[in-house]
């Protein structure tokens, strides 16, 4: 599995951790070990022009996921022996606003990037939390994950 790691905010956070817990995100997934996937760190002014323009919505956000492929949850995709890598998608962060949730939350800001960098990855594999149902699998999927890498959902 492959990690593309990019923190393009003015705050650098180590990588090592973030990309350890996006390829146990895929692991747990049981996606295959070719899937790529791209997790960057952005600025509150970038997330914000993303949220813009591509959920409609003004402001900055913490978390946005940008998905290449239509995957369901669970489902691991065929893959075709000796062909292409799976290109999943890119996961866009912006720490300064998870920052920002945590202290208004009285969480610690670990808990909450990790539960963020959990959140769009799952977003890439087709959770979704738009139906009750949906958002309760997807909850109880991110405590499972958090929970292995020694982290919990605030």
């Amino acid at each position: 599995m492959t990690v593309s790691f990019a923190d393009e905010q003015d705050d650098p956070l180590p990588a090592g951790p973030l990309v350890a817990l996006a390829e146990s995100v895929l692991a747990a997934e049981r996606l295959p070990a070719d899937a790529e996937v791209s997790l960057l760190l952005v600025s509150t002014e970038r997330i914000a022009a993303l949220n813009e323009e591509h959920m409609g919505r003004p402001g900055p956000t913490d978390v946005l996921s940008f998905p290449l492929e239509d995957l369901h949850p669970g489902q691991v995709p065929a893959m075709e022996e000796g062909g292409p890598p799976l290109l999943l998608g890119d996961v866009m962060v912006c720490p300064s606003v998870v920052r920002a949730n945590a202290l208004e939350w009285g969480v610690p800001f670990e808990d909450e990037m990790a539960l963020m960098v959990v959140h769009g990855m799952l977003h890439l594999l087709g959770y979704d939390h738009q139906e009750d149902s949906e958002a309760e699998r997807m909850e109880t999927r991110e405590r499972e994950i958090l929970a292995t890498a020694g982290r919990e959902r605030p």
